[in-house]
């Protein structure tokens, strides 16, 4: 029965079920892999490598609980009466705890790739609880480092700050961006003719105006942290 329940698991193609979950999310496996803390290329060779052969169990409950699907959709075996209670009891005792990866990049620090090609150098923890408050998917968050004195005094060198990279209509706020080549961390304001206002919180660097389409917004900056 045990082997059965193996090859029904098999069948099931845990691979290729991920790969239709990230793609219905919109969000890459390089991501994901960031979401479970470990290498960006992990989830790739999983899917097209087949290494690991099975995906670790804590690995598979976040993926599971942020696709909102079950453990056997991604390789679990699947449970029965006391089996069965005992994982749903594993599942709610899940680590209070995201961390998001911190990739080695710094807004307004020149041309540089973000975020998926980019492998992190870190993680910064994030409570579950807040950032499902927030509403806040965590495959889609990255935190990377403030460079200058641009957006002074609203963020600061060296300040972190957590980037969500959900493809959005543009709306006034704080945003990281890619102009002609160099990332920069910015106000944005719509405005008028499908332009947009990017603005420097330091008076002395001034603001321009854009056509949108020249402007690559790659995430809306929703939290800073830095030294008092």
């Amino acid at each position: 029965m045990y082997v059965g329940r193996m090859e029904a698991m098999e069948d099931r193609n845990p691979r290729a079920r991920l790969l239709e979950l990230a793609g219905s999310k919109g969000v890459s496996l390089a991501a994901l892999s960031g979401l479970l803390g470990r290498n960006t290329t992990y989830l790739q060779q999983f899917v097209r490598k087949g290494s690991p052969r099975r995906l670790e169990e804590r690995d598979r409950h976040q993926l599971a609980a942020f696709f909102g699907v079950s453990e056997s959709e991604l390789g679990a075996p699947e449970f029965h009466g006391e089996q069965a209670t005992a994982a749903q009891s594993s599942r709610r005792t899940a680590a209070p705890w995201i961390d998001v990866p911190r990739l080695p990049l710094g807004a307004s620090a020149g041309p540089g790739a973000f975020p998926a090609e980019e492998t992190p150098v870190g993680q910064l923890r994030f409570s579950r609880r807040w950032l499902t408050q927030q509403g806040f998917e965590p495959a889609v968050l990255t935190v990377i480092a403030v460079e200058g004195d641009s957006m002074e005094p609203t963020l600061h060198d060296g300040d972190e700050i957590l980037v969500d990279r959900t493809p959005r209509p543009l709306r006034a706020g704080i945003h990281v961006v890619r102009i002609d080549g160099v990332l920069l961390v910015k106000r944005l304001e719509p405005a008028a003719a499908g332009l947009v206002r990017v603005i420097s919180d330091n008076a002395a660097y001034g603001r321009s105006e854009y056509p949108l389409a020249d402007v690559e917004i790659l995430g809306r900056v929703v939290w800073k942290g830095g030294r008092i």
